[in-house]
């Protein structure tokens, strides 16, 4: 399984709740349904820095069976994904 560190991410800014459209890093850039099926599939992992400690990016699913990305409960707000910087 590969493992990619998550160092930014693409918004979409058309999306009330804030399901951002893709996450990337140094050279990459998975969109994020790619993202959401590597993770659930167990094909690669993915975890980015919050205060200082390597936090792992999870699958979770809106009651409406919507699934998007979140990082494990840490307390940080805002969300962990959604603090980093926009992918250019």
């Amino acid at each position: 399984m590969t493992s990619y560190q998550v160092t930014c991410h693409v918004p979409d800014g058309a999306d009330r709740d804030q399901r951002i459209d893709a996450i990337g890093g140094a050279e990459w850039k998975h969109l994020i349904d790619d993202a959401i099926y590597n993770i659930d599939k167990r094909i690669h992992d993915y975890w980015t820095y919050a205060t200082g400690a390597r936090t792992k990016v999870i699958v979770a699913e809106r009651s409406n069976g919507r699934k998007y990305l979140k990082t494990v409960a840490d307390g940080i707000e805002p969300n962990n994904l959604l603090a980093l910087p926009r992918c250019s």
